[in-house]
């Protein structure tokens, strides 16, 4: 739904103009590439530094492997690819060197051991068998001082909370949130998760699984004391931006098929184009009064320096910026070469920090290149010509009905003439992915989801379902469906690697360096 569908907060009435630190970035804050590349950002490179160190003397020692797993848990990043990356540091080492790499460790390493004795074949197999062996040594000699103890002392001992919370850590977390899916307004899988995290003490997940209950209005008190301990009314500090991969692996709802958005993608130049031409000559084209854009980065007003903050932490340029003060908008998308935003009086006065980070990081979603075609059609019978048409683009020979031909042929031939060689053959190999993935999409769905993760970018940038929640319900109602995919998606562990990517989890620190 627009922003002007959204209310103003009369209680949070502020200033428009703001001190210089407000929706700034920490001095060590690292930007990502707002190309849209493939890099992977400074992660990996910090793992390879550690890695590099542990390397110096060529043993890895049960100490060194705790702290490589330590590192790679705090940096949100992927055990199998970091163990990819270990075998090739290794590897030039051992060449450059001469020698060979010794891992000495007595207790199974957490994460990466696994992986490597599966790499390792039957060479792997013998070193668990080893380590078996060792632990079950170790256990007779446990149980050996466990009776003769017994046998001197007579102490009554009750474990009964103890195995309690052997129980909750041992079930199966995917499952009870599948449950909370389900039906995301029932407290009971809520609380079991809460019982399970703690039991576990994974404390950030289950910060976030007691900010849902508060939410829905359903925390005990051991909920919302975790909660209230831990929630910040301030703005986050991240340590880095998005990666274009963390947006797809992370942000991106299931419902927002990739490819389809890789169609829109490569007409959305195209597309804007023909709209602003339109307008134009239809007499409705907008065009903001140049004395009213902004100087970024030298702006004091909270909305506008709200944009480039939340532009730097999730990878997009910043567009142009308007303020219109009397327009009765939040952020609102403006067709134009390029377009622009421009800022109304439902973002300039009655926001906290907070809301104005939810509404800047929705709207810049809409700035990426899969998103785009949605400022300019809203309607899922619009869209669906429009995808039509870029599929006739791709295969002018594409059978389809003669209504339908009638309506998408003038559209294709728009957007063919305004598109280069390498999009029209790029458009042609997304077709025959289409095709071979079965020729179907649905559109309506394929809007849904690129709308709730809008959403969920704007969830990510206040750090606060609560505020984000309550932004929503002026829309669509209390818990309407995008508020419930929220409260999903702040219970998920694509979200929780988000908040460990981005250093805001609990217990992950923004590095010094």
């Amino acid at each position: 739904m627009s922003d002007e569908a959204l209310g103003v907060r009369g209680e949070h009435e502020h200033k428009d103009e703001v001190g210089a630190s407000a929706f700034e970035h920490a001095s060590d804050f690292s930007h990502v590439e707002v190309s849209g590349g493939l890099a992977l950002g400074p992660l990996e490179t910090q793992y390879q530094e550690i890695f590099a160190e542990v390397l110096e003397d060529g043993v890895i020692t049960t100490e060194e492997r705790v702290r490589l797993e330590r590192a790679a848990d705090n940096l949100g990043l992927d055990p199998s690819r970091l163990y990819r990356l270990e075998q090739a540091m290794v590897a030039s080492y051992e060449t450059k060197n001469r020698v060979r790499v010794v891992e000495h460790y007595e207790e199974p390493a957490a994460s990466l051991s696994p992986i490597q004795i599966e790499a390792a074949g039957d060479a792997g197999r013998i070193v668990l068998q080893k380590r078996i062996e060792t632990l079950e040594a170790r256990v007779q000699e446990l149980e050996e001082e466990l009776r003769a103890a017994r046998a001197q002392i007579n102490v009554e001992v009750d474990l009964t909370e103890l195995e309690d919370q052997v129980e909750d850590a041992e079930e199966d977390a995917e499952e009870w949130w599948r449950r909370l899916k389900r039906d995301p307004t029932k407290p009971e899988a809520y609380h079991r998760l809460f019982r399970i995290f703690g039991a576990r003490g994974d404390e950030d997940r289950a910060f976030c699984v007691a900010q849902a209950l508060v939410t829905l209005g359903q925390a005990s008190d051991a909920e919302r004391k975790l909660f209230d301990v831990h929630r910040s009314v301030s703005l986050i500090a991240p340590r880095a931006g998005l990666t274009p991969t963390a947006w797809y692996d992370q942000l991106f709802h299931a419902d927002e098929e990739l490819l389809t958005g890789q169609i829109f993608g490569i007409i959305a130049p195209a597309v804007l184009l023909g709209r602003v031409t339109a307008l134009r000559r239809d007499k409705k084209l907008h065009q903001p009064d140049a004395s009213l854009r902004q100087d970024v980065p030298k702006s004091t007003l909270t909305a506008v320096r709200a944009l480039a903050w939340a532009s730097a932490i999730l990878g997009l340029a910043v567009p142009p910026v308007f303020v219109e003060k009397d327009r009765d908008v939040a952020y609102e998308h403006i067709p134009g070469v390029p377009p622009v935003t421009v800022v109304g009086h439902r973002a300039l006065s009655g926001r906290t920090q907070l809301e104005s980070a939810f509404l800047a990081g929705r709207h810049l979603t809409g700035y990426r290149q899969e998103h785009f075609v949605r400022t300019l059609f809203s309607s899922v019978q619009d869209l669906e010509d429009l995808f039509l048409a870029a599929l006739v683009v791709a295969s002018p020979a594409l059978p389809i009905a003669a209504d339908t031909k009638l309506r998408v042929s003038p559209i294709a031939r728009a957007i063919q003439p305004m598109l280069e060689p390498p999009q029209i053959d790029a458009l042609h190999g997304h077709f025959l992915r289409f095709v071979e993935e079965g020729g179907r999409t649905n559109l309506g769905r394929w809007s849904r989801g690129a709308e709730k993760t809008g959403v969920r970018a704007g969830f990510l940038l206040s750090n606060d379902l609560g505020t984000s929640v309550s932004i929503l319900e002026k829309e669509e109602g209390k818990f309407g469906d995008l508020a419930k995919d929220l409260l999903v998606f702040s219970t998920s562990d694509r979200y929780a690697k988000l908040r460990k990517r981005l250093g805001i989890a609990l217990g992950v620190k923004p590095d010094a360096n």
